[in-house]
């Protein structure tokens, strides 16, 4: 018995030693003067979410200053706020406010880590803006997506959502901060999580200085976090393009999807970045939400606000400091594609992967484990303390 009891603990000290922190390589950042490298204009209308928006392709975009880097080195990425649109004269004639939509050219599987730091995020009656992630393999929402940031109107705070076709749920009870709001991904809403902390979204969330979003997508689960600006985890503040990233210390993440009630590499193949402002639409424009979550004379999206003064739109931009994106170092690696740039043109059916394998930096010094190793040390461990029990 009491080798037995010796056994026991011996296993359990094994299993600690075994817990190795959760550390990403760096793979891809979009910042400074190179923020818009890598990402296809979509130039189109919108018509995935019905909003009153024409999504401007990247000369036009530079044209128009929809898109650019400010002094402060950040970019800055908005809907029209300089153009008075007259209503619609004919029946059925389309009147739509320039906007921007960007996918990025890369592709990221399981075993990424996305992180986005912002200044700014769009906000206001009518606007509808989002970061998210979605597989450009098959039809949506057969290949999976993301909801990192998304919020319409004068809501006060971010909603994170998975998107699958059926049998994917999100399990009772999961170890988030968040407030679980459904937990069928399959359908229209998709299984969304609220975020509780202050500041997510909104003005809220520009006069607090922003703050950083990160998701992980790993074997085990999607997990999602935000911090205001006064909150961000030390090893993110001091991070640079070419820091590892270590999660371990993060603390509860704002939604945690476990792969126990949806198998992560069954619905989440490698997925596209996706930024974009839409105006309207069917979720902020329907008339109900709308209402709910704005106050305009007639109660009108389309005529209060895109239809209105150009100025409406004044808060309606995005203010980002980087997009990075990182790898587990036993996670598969991208496939490889042609450099991109920011003059690429995209279609809805743009995709593509990083141009090389990720490699960490040669000054990096880290230790990593597969999830097998995991596994399977602490039964070697075990089997062989047995001998000497």
């Amino acid at each position: 018995m009491q080798g037995l009891q010796r056994l026991s603990l011996l296993y359990a000290f094994a299993h600690l030693l075994c817990q190795v922190s959760a550390i990403y390589l760096p793979l891809r950042e979009h910042a400074g003067a190179t923020f818009f490298d890598g990402w296809a204009y979509y130039g189109n209308v919108d018509n995935t979410t019905w909003g009153n928006v024409t999504y401007l392709d990247q000369p036009t975009a530079t044209t128009k200053g929809l898109t650019f880097v400010n002094e402060a080195g950040n970019a800055v990425v908005k809907v029209d706020n300089s153009t008075t649109l007259d209503a619609p004269t004919m029946q059925g004639q389309v009147v739509n406010r320039d906007s921007i939509r960007l996918t990025s050219i890369d592709s990221y599987g399981i075993g990424s880590l996305i992180i986005i730091d912002a200044l700014h995020i769009p906000y206001g009656c009518s606007v509808w803006p989002s970061f998210w992630t979605y597989g450009m393999q098959e039809e949506w929402p057969n290949a999976g997506e993301i909801d990192i940031i998304e919020a319409i109107n004068n809501m006060d705070h971010n909603q994170i959502a998975l998107h699958t076709p059926g049998g994917c749920f999100q399990a009772p009870d999961p170890d988030q901060t968040g407030t679980t709001l459904a937990q069928d991904c399959s359908t229209n809403r998709g299984c969304i999580v609220a975020e509780t902390k202050p500041n997510s979204f909104g003005s809220g969330f520009a006069q607090a200085g922003g703050g950083v979003y990160a998701v992980q997508m790993a074997t085990t689960g999607i997990n999602a976090w935000f911090w205001g600006r006064a909150d961000i985890p030390d090893n993110l503040k001091t991070a640079t393009s070419t820091s590892n990233i270590d999660v371990t210390n993060w603390g509860l993440p704002t939604a945690a999807y476990p792969a126990s009630t949806c198998n992560m590499t069954q619905y989440f193949p490698p997925q596209n970045l996706v930024l974009l402002t839409t105006l309207c639409g069917h979720w902020a424009g329907v008339p109900s939400i709308y209402r709910s979550t704005c106050q305009t004379p007639t109660n009108s999206c389309f005529n209060d606000n895109v239809l209105g003064p150009p100025s409406n739109f004044d808060q309606a931009y995005w203010e980002i400091q980087y997009v990075r994106t990182y790898i587990s170092d036993d996670a598969p690696k991208p496939p490889a594609s042609s450099t991109s740039s920011s003059s690429t043109q995209s279609s809805s059916t743009d995709s593509g992967g990083p141009s090389e394998p990720p490699k960490a930096p040669s000054s990096a010094v880290y230790l990593r484990f597969s999830y097998e190793t995991f596994t399977i040390l602490p039964f070697i461990f075990a089997v062989a303390l047995m001998f000497w029990v």
